[in-house]
């Protein structure tokens, strides 16, 4: 990407511009982090492993009719995305209980929820993305109440293809985040990525298969995306 002007620089990954204004390139990085960038690491192979699972992702997402921002693989790291104006709200969705919502509540990790539930967070480093609810949403003026309804909705739908394409290979989708975005004609579309470092996946002993490996210092992160890699390419 020598070159090429560089529109963002995250934790995880380098957006660069492109001939095409409405197309960017992602570069993943070989970083780890976690508690808000407290904790942060380089591990080599990091950045390949979540391209390529977020590509094959992301590829499967498109395919099921979902649109996302994702064009192509271009590398082992890199990425074709559509340019997108990002939506300042971090999007979870759990369906079992873990990480803060556990603590929060005071509840075990792992119990099955009745229905999932989706949950919103302010975007905003500086403020450590708090917890927010519809109402934030409008007052912050982040989204509309018809873009809130379709961004719920969305992410539900997104839910189900998930669920059965990781029980398929033997894991569980306890939760996970996404973004999204608006593309030139104002379209909200998925952004960001779909890897271990945004979602929650356990196997079939309930060990970790996700960045909680390197939250919690419970083993090898590249070890165990690649497991995840292989498993996702079992998938048609």
């Amino acid at each position: 990407m020598t070159g090429k002007e560089l529109l963002y620089s995250g934790k995880a990954k380098d957006l660069y511009a492109t001939e095409n204004d409405e197309v960017i390139v992602a570069v993943y990085k070989d970083q780890a982090t976690a508690l808000n960038g407290l904790k942060k690491e380089q591990v080599l192979g990091k950045g390949q492993l979540n391209n390529q699972i977020s590509s094959l992702i992301f590829e499967k997402l498109n395919r099921a009719g979902i649109a996302t921002h994702f064009l192509e693989k271009l590398s082992d790291t890199e990425q074709l995305n559509k340019k997108v104006a990002i939506i300042p709200l971090e999007v979870v969705l759990r369906n079992y209980t873990a990480g803060s919502f556990s603590k929060r509540f005071g509840v075990a990790e792992g119990l099955k929820l009745v229905e999932p539930i989706v949950e919103f967070y302010y975007k905003k480093d500086e403020l450590d993305d708090p917890f927010i609810n519809d109402e934030h949403v409008a007052f912050l003026d982040i989204a509309s109440t018809e873009e809130l309804t379709y961004i719920k909705a969305e992410t539900r739908k997104i839910n189900q293809l998930l669920i059965e394409w990781f029980a398929a290979i033997g894991l569980t989708l306890i939760d996970f985040k996404l973004e999204f975005g608006k593309d030139q004609d104002g379209k909200i579309i998925l952004a960001d990525e779909f890897s271990p470092d945004n979602c929650r996946l356990w196997d079939a002993e309930g060990h970790h298969m996700d960045k909680d490996v390197f939250r919690r210092g419970l083993g090898n992160m590249t070890d165990v995306y690649q497991i995840v890699w292989e498993k996702l390419q079992e998938l048609d």
